[in-house]
């Protein structure tokens, strides 16, 4: 007996979000949508505990972006983002190895969406798109999303309670960061300590030039990594230049240091 598709769907508006579950459970009943996400990391956390065969992804999203989401997922799952700028997106999906749809989207659009993800299910159960087509318009969707961005300040001082006194920590001095339930663990140059901020809220405040999450509990500074060494089940870990401590990194991680 074959398995029912999944689908998840990630969007920052519940409104969307709602709309695009109900229309398609008209369009295509068999298909489960397992979670919704509110942005590109929560999109990446719910992947991977559920592993969809779909992924609806909103091109803007606060945090990490419906892009760097799919830089995540991969080849994983069918994508399809979602976007309100029709200008680039049908240039970047001229290929076909993703499909997209415009704000606001009717049914009829949908209804070919779903076409094409039913035909390739079924030509290959469990495969995603070809990496060479992906990767193309993945890259062209964070050039325009890097331009529109424009020039964005990002966090300088990390502010801690050490004892009786708060500490201004340099940004540039923190080597990693690592949750510990509902505080975060800040890891720098001049020693350590616990603050009421969670791991969500840094990643999206902190430079990703420098800063990068390579776990859903750690995020480490590029310039104090020393080597990543590939382990099983497409993991790894990283080490720190003059630190004993190794950092895990997870499989939806994995291709920050790819790139590199």
């Amino acid at each position: 007996m074959s398995m029912l598709p999944t689908a998840l769907i990630a969007d920052d508006e519940p409104l969307l979000r709602e709309r695009l579950a109900s229309y398609l459970q008209r369009l295509w009943p068999e298909l489960e949508v397992v979670a919704q996400a509110r942005n590109g990391r929560e999109a990446v956390e719910l992947f991977d505990e559920h592993e969809p065969a779909v992924v609806f992804l909103d091109v803007h999203m606060p945090g990490m972006s419906g892009v760097e989401a799919a830089r995540c997922i991969g080849r994983r799952a069918q994508l399809v983002f979602v976007t309100a700028y029709e200008q680039y997106a049908v240039q970047a999906f001229e290929q076909g190895a993703v499909d997209y749809l415009v704000k606001p989207f009717d049914e009829a659009r949908l209804a070919d969406t779903v076409q094409r993800l039913r035909e390739r299910l079924q030509a290959a159960p469990g495969a995603g798109p070809a990496a060479n087509g992906l990767e193309s318009v993945v890259e062209r969707l964070s050039a325009e999303l890097r331009r529109q961005a424009g020039t964005r300040s990002w966090l300088q001082w990390i502010r801690a309670s050490v004892g009786n006194t708060v500490r201004l920590i340099p940004v540039e001095q923190v080597v990693y960061l690592r949750s510990d339930e509902k505080y975060t663990l800040v890891v720098w140059e001049g020693g350590e300590a616990l603050i009421r901020k969670t791991i969500r809220e840094l990643a999206d405040e902190l430079d990703p030039e420098r800063f990068v999450q390579v776990h859903r509990s750690v995020i480490v500074n590029l310039h104090q990594v020393a080597q990543v060494t590939r382990g099983l089940n497409e993991t790894a870990e990283v080490q720190l230049k003059g630190r004993s401590e190794q950092l895990p990194v997870s499989r939806s991680y994995l291709h920050v240091f790819r790139q590199m």
